[in-house]
């Protein structure tokens, strides 16, 4: 009778898998274990379960164990940090969890003590813990090594499928078995398999022996003879079935920051895992091992200062390599470029101070889509490559390289890598069947001999596996499988660069647009907003600081410190919202903390610039426009908002104002239907919607449909991912509110009209005041969400007299066009997409834009302008977003382009309006310490810089324009030139002058 070649494997497989119950030659349970310093036996609960617990106990080797073959056999019933202290007092640390549960053992007496949580590493609880298991056992390694080949073998045959070299895989694994002496003795064997699936589905075993022996050594023999055997013929079939394509593989061990966990177990996490991975160094020097974020360094160097000085003596060696060069992994959608400026500045000189090197790699594997304003920041920020894999989760459209120069929205170019590993991403493993497919779906074999694969249990930590380390070994006497070898990322981004000198490589331009997790431009956006005036009071503190300076004041201390946190939040599990509940208690309190420093930072810096101003009569008002756009007069005062077009506040410029420069402009009137200034006139129907708004200027009607309808969208269940996703069809099942509680006139000039609409949906209530001041050009749409509703959707449409093909929207340090139709499908695919400040729809001669201070989520269809405002998911925080938050958009119609009609500086204006202070004693006049002159550029910041003294300038050309720039100096400072975003100089790029989208910094510094 002839089997198929797959029956042939099946019973290989089952033959096999019998190996396995032979791994312990003898095993010995641990008793006298403590649980937080009371008795616990082995398989009783835990008498606690919260926070962190501690177990000890002690262990002694068997004298007639060999001691390099005795393992320590652990599940303490969660997560735990080990150390294993030697007979000499040496301490040892090692990670356990579900795929570190057996360990070396230093000594043949040992202490054995945890720091423990009832968590698995995904943060599953661990329900109704217990003491599961604790032995020494004595590991039949020539067992253990066959029962893994054999399995790798199966793996291979899987995965090659109809490959010629299967037939003769199968022969070799089943002549190894065919040798085998193996014992057969009833009670033992029957007790060896007790455990067995096919064994545990009997309904009673018979009475089983306590220890059964192992192999006698003629059957060890035959297990040692058929391993060696098997692995000299393996050897031979490669000679004749070569390796197809290489890998170059990294351990890795993707750490989320925060995610399903709060950031206390992340410490945690992080000491459990690098210690893992100092382990297996010493068990292999082939491993190599990666890991990002000197966020994480610098938080070992408090947890556990020994640990750190370990990784930097085995990164010195070459087997520990850092990365990725920024503070942490960041979501890139949504901060500011400044904010990814300070990431690289701070992550690079952190990884220089530390470990002696800088990184020329990116790595961000796990991000939601990528800023097109990345490639000049990694280029300035010494980083000429890029890496992620999350390309590949887009759902519609399959990106179509993955080895390629990503080009930026300035031109600049990395040369960037995506492995499309579908065994776990990123978290790949050591396993024919995880080489093969990532080999197969590397598209450009034709340029590059190699693909990248990181492998490792992750997200939750844990990293490499001593099993991985010899499944590595094994491979390598296989035929037809990837070559693989353990790589730095660094040097495998050396020969990629090497190779595209002679090869064409495809280009991509401008953001790389995720086409999945969607939603995350919108969940948890209470913690959104304190992130956006985090970032925007830090930048607003330093620049007023700067120009103090610039006047004869003293420079400012560093913000790092403030900057730090900010960044930390910007982690691509925070504040994308797809974190649990905790996670966002502490970034609010984080974010909320150094909004307040900053504050008290601004009000020190107003105090120093009134500090070097003239002294005069008089109660007058210092203000101070922290932007480099002239801005109207607008204050907030005690009789509200105050606009004057006869007063301009120059580019950051200073002026002390008397009350005269306060008056309001003429033409503010309100009524419960409408509200109108010189500019604007703004029509309410009856359900309180915006029925018109008249442009005045042009006599343009913005709208063709209503504006401010708001609709909420009950069905927002996806398929996957609660916090992440929006399906398609959420639209499909839609309701406008249109109920009124109320509609009242609440405020009426003469420096502001308003108008408050509250409405009730279900269990929650919408507030709403839209305001007008005196000659604003834009209309203030102040929201106040008391939201009580799981699994909804809010968005707020605006349906405009514009039609054109493309929309544009504001991303860090620029902008970008999107469609507005759905052509394609990768046009459709983009229902939902980010952007900063901003969002516009103009064709010649007029545009409509919204405005916003807190938001990111955006759509444009057609002519309808969308911006998400809420998400209430229930996984992983059931109550996200409820209760209380306030928020602010607007709408602004304008005449020409976005860019003409100066749309770009009122959104600055709503996220940042100018600065003022009682002036008492001060004189009146305007003073301009740094000015610029040329194109209109946009400021990025003033702050001191890092090295000496001094100060850095840093603009960025906002429009895709180009001409002549220069900064303007008091006459006692000097322009010392360009410097890039780590503050060195750049000889090769001018003193003047900007391009389209340029990120340029100056060190200035007194003559």
């Amino acid at each position: 009778m002839t089997l198929t070649l797959p029956q042939r494997l099946e019973r290989i497989r089952v033959r096999s898998a019998e190996l396995e119950y032979w791994r312990s030659r003898e095993t010995v349970q641990i008793d006298s274990w403590t649980f937080d310093g009371e008795p616990i036996a082995i398989g009783a609960p835990w008498s606690r379960s919260d926070g962190t617990v501690h177990f000890a106990a002690t262990a002694k080797v068997p004298d007639r164990w060999p001691l390099e073959d005795a393992r320590l056999l652990l599940d303490l019933g969660g997560e735990s940090l080990i150390t294993v202290t030697d007979e000499a007092g040496n301490e040892r640390r090692l990670g356990l969890d579900p795929y570190h549960r057996e360990f070396l053992l230093p000594s043949r007496k040992v202490k054995i003590a945890s720091e423990t949580v009832a968590r698995l590493p995904f943060g599953e609880p661990v329900r109704g813990p217990k003491l599961e298991c604790a032995a020494l056992i004595w590991l039949d390694t020539a067992v253990n090594d066959l029962w893994l080949l054999l399995r790798q073998i199966c793996e291979a045959v899987d995965i090659l499928e109809q490959h010629e070299v299967v037939a003769h895989l199968l022969d070799l694994a089943e002549d190894s078995m065919r040798g085998l002496e193996w014992p057969s003795a009833s009670a033992a064997y029957v007790a060896r398999t007790a455990s067995s699936p096919m064994q545990q589905k009997i309904w009673r075993l018979p009475p089983l022996e306590a220890s059964p022996e192992g192999l006698n050594q003629a059957e060890r023999a035959s297990v040692v003879s058929a391993y060696e055997t098997l692995l000299t013929r393996l050897k031979t079939l490669r000679e004749r079935f070569p390796p197809q394509g290489e890998i170059a593989l990294t351990g890795h061990a993707h750490i989320d920051l925060a995610w399903l966990w709060p950031y206390g177990e992340t410490r945690r996490k992080m000491r459990r895992t690098f210690h893992t991975a100092l382990s297996l160094m010493e068990q292999s020097s082939d491993f190599r091992f990666n890991q990002s974020t000197a966020h994480y360094y610098a938080q070992i160097a408090e947890d556990d200062p020994p640990l750190l000085e370990r990784i930097v003596e085995r990164a010195r060696e070459g087997q520990w390599e850092t990365i990725g060069g920024m503070w942490v992994e960041p979501d890139t959608n949504m901060p500011t470029g400044e904010s990814l400026s300070r990431q690289i500045l701070y992550g690079q000189r952190y990884f220089e101070k530390t470990f002696g090197v800088r990184h020329s790699v990116c790595w961000l594997p796990d991000c939601f889509g990528f800023s097109g304003a990345l490639p000049q920041l990694l280029r300035q920020g010494g980083m000429n490559s890029f890496f992620t894999i999350k390309v590949n989760w887009s759902e519609t459209n399959k990106f179509p390289s993955d080895l390629f120069w990503w080009e930026g929205l300035d031109g600049s170019r990395v040369l960037s890598h995506t492995f499309d590993n579908p065994m776990h991403g990123y978290n790949g493993f050591v396993r024919p069947d995880c080489f093969v497919p990532t080999w197969r779906n590397f598209r450009d074999k034709d340029k590059h001999h190699t693909t990248l694969l990181a492998v490792g249990y992750g997200d939750g930590g844990g990293g490499v596996t001593p099993e991985m380390i010899v499944r590595e070994k094994q491979l390598r006497v296989f035929p037809t499988l990837p070559k693989a070898r353990w790589t730095k990322v660094h040097d495998f981004f050396n020969e990629a660069h090497e190779a595209a000198t002679r090869k064409d490589l495809a280009v991509w331009r401008g953001e790389i647009y995720l086409e999945l997790h969607r939603a995350t431009l919108t969940s948890q956006s209470v913690v959104k907003r304190l992130h956006r005036k985090a970032e925007r009071s830090l930048i607003t503190a330093e620049t007023l600081f700067g120009l103090a300076c610039l006047l004869g004041g003293e420079r400012a201390k560093s913000m790092e410190p403030q900057w730090r946190v900010v960044l930390k939040n910007e982690f691509h599990d925070i504040l994308p919202g797809s974190s649990i509940a905790e996670v966002y208690v502490d970034a609010a309190n984080e974010l909320e903390t150094v909004i307040a420093e900053a504050k008290a930072a601004q009000t020190s810096a107003m105090e120093a610039i009134a500090a070097q101003l003239s002294p005069g009569p008089g109660d007058n008002v210092l203000v101070v426009n922290p932007s480099l756009s002239a801005r109207p007069l607008g204050l907030m005062l005690p009789g509200g908002r105050t606009v004057s077009s006869e007063t301009m506040i120059a580019p950051l410029g200073i002026a002390v104002v008397g009350p005269e420069a306060l008056l309001p402009a003429p033409g503010l009137s309100v009524s419960r239907n409408h509200l109108e200034n010189a500019i604007l006139k703004v029509s309410l129907a009856k359900n309180g919607s915006i029925a018109s708004i008249v442009h005045k200027a042009s006599g343009r009607e913005a709208l063709e449909g209503g504006g401010n309808r708001l609709f909420v969208y009950p069905v927002d269940k996806p398929r996957n991912w609660d916090a992440w996703d929006i399906e398609e069809d959420y639209a499909a099942r839609g309701e406008e509110i249109t109920a009124l509680d109320s509609l009242e006139v609440i405020e009426n000039g003469p420096h502001r009209a308003a108008i408050r609409i509250v409405r009730t949906w279900r269990h929650s209530r919408i507030t709403q005041v839209l305001s007008l001041g005196a000659n604003s050009r834009r209309l203030d749409i102040e929201t106040e969400l008391d939201w009580h509703d799981r699994r909804t959707f809010l968005r707020t449409e605006t349906s405009v007299a514009v039609r054109n093909a493309r929309a544009t929207f504001e991303c860090a340090y620029g902008v970008v066009e999107r469609p507005t139709h759905s052509n394609t499908s990768w046009d459709a695919a983009m229902f939902e997409a980010p952007a900063h400040r901003f969002a516009d729809l103009s064709e010649p001669g007029f545009g409509v834009a919204i405005l916003n201070d807190a938001k990111y989520g955006h759509s444009v269809r057609g002519n309808v302008l969308g911006l998400s405002l809420l998400r209430s998911p229930i996984y992983p925080d059931p109550l996200a977003d409820e209760g209380l938050q306030t928020f602010s958009y607007a709408l602004m119609p304008h005449e020409g382009t976005w860019y003409e009609g100066g749309v770009r500086e009122e959104a600055e204006d709503l996220n940042q309006p100018l600065l003022a202070v009682p002036a008492r004693g001060r004189a009146l006049g305007s003073w301009q310490p740094l000015g610029a002159t040329g194109i209109d550029a946009a400021l990025s910041v003033v702050k001191p810089a890092e090295e000496g003294h001094g100060l850095i300038v840093r603009v960025y050309e906002p429009a895709g324009r180009r001409g002549a720039f220069e900064l303007t100096l008091p006459s006692n400072w000097r322009n010392r030139g360009t410097v890039s975003i780590l503050e060195e100089p750049m000889s090769d790029t001018p003193v003047t002058g900007l391009y389209p989208f340029e990120v340029k910094s100056w060190w200035i510094s007194k003559a």
